[in-house]
């Protein structure tokens, strides 16, 4: 079923509009905080479609990333008894709990492998602020973390250039479905173990 590749083929088009770059900040922006799209659907398709501008873009996106990852901190620290209760409903109480520990242990590592991961970091930096860590770890962790992967995906996205490009419309939709059916499995499985 072709679904996805309609789509990658309006990020392209997106992806070369004169805005591009400032909607790639605020998209990294929002999903550090609030919004559940990560920005590398957005980062990619803009580095293939213009190379040259690929390290602004990734530094746009850090920086974009960062200042979101205050906003959750906030939310965390003067709004958390405010999202306690559908945390609880959600059944996401536990989680949140193993990552308060996570923080006690190990503070800036946490936030450095939650920026570089591809799992949602606006629960770390809400958990972050409303545990306290210091912002010093939170600033440092979120800088490297969110930086690394991003350049990291831009770097990988030149290197590839147009073989990429090639590959990744003719693939994107067992891509996407690959990667949906992974995640599926990986939460059935974490609720399983929790």
């Amino acid at each position: 079923m072709k679904i996805f590749s309609p789509l990658y083929k309006k990020m392209l088009q997106w992806a070369r509009h004169p805005r591009a770059p400032m909607f790639l900040f605020w998209l990294s922006f929002a999903e550090s905080s609030f919004f559940p799209i990560p920005p590398d659907v957005m980062l990619a398709p803009m580095v293939l479609a213009k190379p040259e501008q690929g390290w602004r873009n990734a530094w746009l996106c850090t920086a974009g990333g960062v200042l979101g990852a205050y906003v959750g901190y906030v939310i965390g620290m003067f709004f958390f008894l405010m999202i306690k209760p559908l945390l609880i409903k959600l059944g996401y109480m536990p989680h949140y709990e193993t990552i308060v520990a996570w923080f006690d242990k190990w503070g800036f590592w946490v936030m450095f492998f939650a920026g570089f991961a591809f799992i949602p970091y606006k629960l770390f930096t809400i958990a972050a602020g409303a545990t306290g860590l210091g912002l010093i770890p939170f600033t440092l962790g979120s800088l490297v973390g969110r930086g690394g992967r991003f350049f990291l995906v831009t770097a990988l996205i030149k290197m590839g250039g147009v073989k990429m490009e090639r590959w990744l419309q003719d693939y994107i939709d067992h891509l996407a479905w690959f990667f949906i059916l992974l995640f599926v499995l990986g939460y059935f499985l974490w609720r399983t173990l929790h």
